[in-house]
């Protein structure tokens, strides 16, 4: 790990996503799409994920945050841990930049809890502060399988997933694959970030505007994303 506290000064390989041709995915193409893409992958994949908020209703250990059962939430999240072991012992790991401001907020208070148990299943996580990025934003949030295939994932307005674009250009891919993989190099364990600025916090707050858009998402799981 490099030392932090400067911005990354390189030209922005991710302007170029926006332009990009790629085949667009409703939530179940995507979704089918993906784990084919995944089980075929030989080599670790790599996930860029800059927002702040999302919604994650298929995981019921967020909805557990959204009704205000911290607990609950915590237990549920560590009731994924064999499924999610399990997983990556037949899927290539997913090494991710996770983008943090602080100080947290709500959402990736709980996220940091599932992202520091993702890197114990074998997946691993790094975080790069926000300043470190500006000149690159906006960032799209993006998992990449090659220099040649990748996917821009697709939110409606609350953060909730709406589906992806495949993008197989590689002069687009390539770029950005290589620019994730340097911010990979120069983050920061997720475990040291989890256990200094998250564990420490009391309960997340959630807030009565949080909870408007609960009632678009009706379902609860016990399912995770990838």
């Amino acid at each position: 790990m490099t030392e932090q506290g400067t911005p990354v000064r390189q030209t922005n390989p991710f302007a170029a996503v926006a332009d990009a041709d790629g085949l667009v995915l409703d939530v179940p193409e995507y979704q089918a799409r993906f784990e084919r893409d995944h089980a075929a992958c030989t080599e670790p994949m790599w996930k860029l994920e800059r927002a702040q908020v999302f919604y994650e209703p298929d995981v019921a250990s967020w909805r557990a945050m959204m009704d205000g059962d911290w607990g609950r939430s915590l237990a549920l999240i560590e009731r994924v841990a064999g499924p999610l072991a399990d997983y990556f012992r037949h899927r290539q790991p997913v090494r991710r930049v996770r983008v943090v401001e602080l100080p947290v907020t709500a959402y990736l208070q709980w996220e940091m809890h599932i992202l520091a148990l993702r890197a114990r299943a074998g997946s691993p996580c790094r975080t790069v502060p926000a300043e470190r990025v500006a000149a690159l934003d906006p960032l799209p949030e993006l998992v990449i399988f090659s220099p040649s295939l990748m996917y821009e994932v697709l939110y409606d307005r609350h953060g909730g997933g709406s589906g992806g674009r495949r993008i197989t250009d590689a002069e687009v891919v390539g770029p950005c694959l290589r620019a994730v993989r340097g911010l990979f190099d120069e983050g920061e364990e997720v475990d040291a970030f989890h256990e200094r600025e998250v564990v420490p916090l009391p309960p997340p707050v959630i807030t009565d505007e949080m909870r408007a858009a609960l009632p678009a998402y009706a379902h609860r799981t016990e399912e995770f994303r990838v």
